[in-house]
């Protein structure tokens, strides 16, 4: 087995993960990253989901690095040869003219604009990237990683050494491999004292993965293959209504949802311009218009794949599942074709899931629902130790046993640093989804401009750990301000000024 030296290791490429590489290279540090699939960026790209976000986000509420990137995705529309005067003469615009995103775009146009923003650090030498490769073990000296190693599609293991080890995966991978204390589902409401948790934990019950796929809308009704289990699927019902069917029962109570905005007796706008990416007037071709769906008849509640053994069981079903929604709606006579084509697939199905919960480290501090619900807090919190800031409401999907939904109104709030250091284990960092938040507040901590920060945020501390000789507990307790000037100056925002 080959073995090779970093100074930080970041497993798993999402957008936590590259932002933490990004902001780790620029530091000087030489850093490994290693991703399952051949795109970076997780949410943006290889799972295909539009990004959530505040409806402050034109102007504040996250780093200069998100901003910029939001800025360098409506330019290149702006260049697109083809792009028309009713794309072309608005100062903001949202490229698919959607109405769950103001930014909804194309994920291979978010893939070009991820890798080139690291493309300087692979050429310099700074930064190794690693596709189609797992975190299969990590090495473990009492409190400390001394490796992990991670494997490749053709099983040729490579043993990584650094000085701090990063978790970017979606499901926080690295904290049962390295030992690291952690929880997952739902916790009791003795545990956390949060008004809408439940009264007794269930560490089961998780919200749902959707397998994403992308829809072009066609002039014509093209061929479309039936799926081998749709008259199953066809038959679920979930909460008494049918899961193929455009009634939904969610945090809201019964919703009627239809195909296009405007139809009589459902929700003024429809699904197919929910997270639209491709909107024809905005281009003198006769390009089609694409949706990604994800829709709430493709959230997979029947199953878990975190700390589950029937876990790849759960994926193909989630799969299938996408597919017979796709059929579904192609039944009914609408001109809809799976469009591979923007996934980089054959089959029109995202990469990989879309996953909404993932494991969540034990943490220094817990961020807890009374601290940001609005029912709680007339004002955001200010915390002393932010290494960032966010927003969006609780929003929990209905979960996989006992099929809770929750929608939450939520104060802007800060992202404290030790909401990022672990109890126990001195050279692990979570970069995504996996920080120290419950059950309930990782329903407002899971969007994109959230994980890009806390992501970016860990590729600092890890630098800053390495070059003070500090670990992430001292830097909270003894030097917080200093590292602080050194993420405003890297362009973060640290504290709510306007909003709230």
């Amino acid at each position: 087995m080959t073995e090779r030296v970093f100074d930080i290791a970041i497993i798993g490429g999402g957008l936590g993960g590259v932002q933490a590489a990004r902001a780790a290279c620029s530091m000087g540090m030489k850093v490994f990253l290693c991703e399952e699939t051949d795109w970076i960026g997780g949410q943006l790209t290889s799972q295909a989901v539009p990004p959530d976000e505040h409806p402050w986000i034109e102007e504040q509420g996250a780093t200069a690095s998100y901003l910029n990137y939001r800025k360098a995705v409506r330019e290149a529309y702006l260049n697109d040869p083809a792009a028309s005067e009713q794309m072309t003469s608005q100062r903001v615009f949202c490229p698919g003219n959607s109405w769950v995103s103001r930014l909804a775009h194309d994920p291979r146009l978010a893939h070009r604009l991820l890798s080139e923003s690291l493309q300087p650090f692979v050429e310099n030498g700074l930064l190794v990237i690693a596709l189609f490769t797992r975190c299969r073990e990590a090495l473990v000296r009492g409190d400390r990683i001394e490796g992990v190693i991670v494997e490749d599609p053709a099983g040729r293991r490579e043993l990584v050494r650094a000085s701090y080890y990063l978790d970017a995966t979606d499901m926080g991978d690295l904290l049962p491999l390295s030992g690291a204390e952690y929880r997952i589902g739902a916790e009791a409401k003795s545990e956390t004292g949060e008004p809408h948790a439940p009264d007794v934990a269930c560490p089961t019950d998780h919200q749902p993965i959707t397998w994403v796929a992308a829809l072009a809308l066609e002039a014509e009704r093209p061929p479309m293959a039936r799926p081998e289990h749709y008259d199953e699927w066809r038959a679920r019902q979930v909460k008494g209504v049918p899961l193929l069917g455009w009634e939904s029962r969610g945090a809201l109570g019964l919703t009627r949802f239809s195909m296009f905005d405007g139809e009589p007796g459902a929700y003024p706008q429809g699904l197919w311009s929910y997270r639209r990416i491709q909107y024809p007037p905005y281009y003198r071709d006769n390009r089609p218009e694409i949706t990604l769906l994800n829709w709430p008849q493709n959230d997979y509640t029947f199953g878990n794949i975190v700390d589950d053994p029937a876990a790849e069981a759960h994926l193909e079903e989630a799969r299938e599942l996408t597919r017979c929604c796709a059929y579904w709606l192609w039944e009914q006579g609408y001109p809809v074709r799976l469009a591979g084509e923007v996934l980089g697939t054959r089959d029109g199905l995202a990469k990989a899931p879309y996953i909404r919960e993932s494991r969540r480290i034990v943490a220094r501090a817990t961020v807890l629902e009374q601290e940001i619900a609005s029912a709680c807090n007339g004002r955001p919190l200010r915390r002393k130790d932010s290494v960032g800031v966010g927003h969006y409401h609780i929003d929990l999907h209905g979960t996989t046993v006992t099929g809770t939904a929750l929608y939450e109104d939520a104060q802007p709030f800060e992202i404290p640093l030790n909401a990022m250091i672990p109890v126990r284990i001195r050279n692990l960092i979570p970069a995504a989804k996996n920080i120290g938040t419950t059950h309930l507040t990782g329903g407002c901590f899971r969007l994109h401009p959230v994980e890009w920060t806390v992501g970016e945020a860990a590729g600092y501390l890890a630098s800053y750990c390495i070059l003070h000789r500090m670990h992430p507990a001292a830097v909270a307790d003894d030097s917080i301000r200093d590292f602080q000037d050194l993420l405003t100056s890297k362009g973060f925002q640290l504290h709510w000024q306007e909003a709230g």
